[in-house]
């Protein structure tokens, strides 16, 4: 995200009178440059003071957006040893929907982060923290509707099969069920839809480590496993935003990347060249929202791994008039042109709402690197640079919020809770 001066949050001399932050405010003044050290500090003296979790839950937020991950992970777990429930927001007497999200422990990556979609949005909104020490007897709280937050990732597994069980008792709307979640692994996703009509996807194999190593000693023919030749791309399974993701040319190259590489399990696929002609790449960034698509961005690069490059969007206004006029024209354009494309990633996955990143082949498919629930959407970008951004955001929270209300209204009375979380 763009850098800008760095502010502090508040002023640290005035009296700390807590209340819960959460990942969208938090985020946003991250994005904004604020130093977010003063504030962590307080929340550790006040967690320590007051013995309140919700504070460590903000603390454990602080640290991993700057960049202190184990330390984050840390602090959660200790939040999460003294209650998996947390209230994240109240809604007016008028607007009484309770939101119940289901996550799994873990960082920002493991769930789906619906806090930047519904920040100005008015519901009651809880959090249960799910996984194999929650108690057997466990049941959920009262709600109207349960969002499953927790994505496709192999440290969710344990995770996935708790909620699956905890949901089954419930009478309300669940939206993401853990079974459809279930689509968006790598693997899973071009099985489900990389043969499909319209779209193109790279065919992915899930390799162990030795696999690997044999294949670049010439004693495995990885060619012939996934129907290409180099250059392929590799990357270690649960990674995501880049992390670790590189393409390598020749056997040498594979060598060489995975003797450097701490994961025991990779994922292999053919590199596609999607340049167009003028040299560089275009990568897109579009959700489902109950099978509507939504364009959230376009990425412009001279770089085949498009991860939003805002230095060279910052650097070339054309480029961000191109991404403002994709976004104008995105329904009778971009959306029209892959339909029955985008008809088939909402039929097939089943999934309330999803994102892929994705471009488009010089034959005019749909190519699909990456299918998730766990994709951050958000409108944080620099309005005086991306004038363009906010209102199209608007348009994807608005969906958001109005998925949540309509399945929040499809209440059955009678139902059993209970609130003992």
């Amino acid at each position: 995200m763009n850098t800008v001066e760095t502010k502090t949050i508040e002023n640290t001399k005035q009296p700390f009178a807590y209340r819960p932050l959460g990942l969208a405010r938090l985020l946003r003044e991250a994005t904004a440059g604020t130093d977010l050290t003063p504030l962590g500090e307080r929340l550790l003296e006040h967690g320590k003071r007051n013995d309140d979790p919700q504070a460590l839950l903000d603390l454990s937020l602080v640290l991993e957006l700057k960049y202190q991950k184990a330390s984050a992970l840390a602090v959660q777990a200790l939040a999460l040893q003294a209650r998996r429930l947390y209230r994240l927001k109240d809604a007016q007497p008028s607007s009484p929907v309770r939101v119940l999200a289901l996550k799994a422990p873990g960082d920002l990556m493991k769930n789906t982060p619906f806090e930047c979609l519904i920040e100005n949005a008015d519901f009651q909104v809880e959090v249960l923290y799910v996984d194999g020490q929650l108690p057997s007897s466990a049941r959920l709280p009262d709600h109207d509707v349960v969002l499953v937050a927790a994505c496709a990732l192999d440290a969710n597994s344990e995770p996935l099969a708790q909620i699956a069980k905890l949901i089954a008792g419930t009478a309300r709307r669940v939206l993401n069920r853990p079974e459809r979640v279930a689509h968006t692994t790598r693997d899973a996703a071009y099985a489900l839809l990389g043969k499909m009509p319209g779209i193109c996807m790279a065919h992915t194999l899930r390799v162990q480590r030795m696999r690997l190593l044999a294949a670049a000693a010439d004693e495995w023919d990885l060619s012939q496993e996934i129907d290409g030749h180099y250059p392929f791309i590799v990357r270690p399974v649960g990674s995501h935003a880049g992390q670790g993701l590189a393409k390598v040319s020749n056997r040498d190259e594979l060598r060489t990347y995975v003797e450097n590489a701490d994961a025991a399990e990779f994922y292999v696929a053919p590199f596609i060249d999607y340049s167009d002609a003028d040299g560089l790449f275009r990568k897109y960034r579009i959700v489902l929202i109950e099978g509507k698509p939504y364009a959230c961005h376009m990425g412009i690069s001279r770089d085949w791994i498009v991860h939003y490059p805002y230095v060279e969007m910052i650097a070339h206004p054309e480029r961000r008039q191109e991404e403002a006029r994709f976004m104008a024209d995105f329904d009778t354009g971009f959306a029209a042109r892959h339909r029955d494309a985008l008809q088939n990633i909402a039929t097939l996955t089943g999934l309330d709402y999803v994102g892929f990143d994705c471009a488009e082949t010089a034959d005019g498919r749909l190519l699909i690197f990456e299918v998730a629930t766990a994709m951050v959407i958000h409108d944080m970008d620099d309005p005086g640079t991306f004038p363009y951004k906010r209102p199209q955001m608007r348009r994807v929270f608005d969906a958001f919020s109005g998925m949540l209300q309509r399945a929040g209204a499809c209440r059955n009375d009678g139902i059993p809770t209970t609130n003992d979380l």
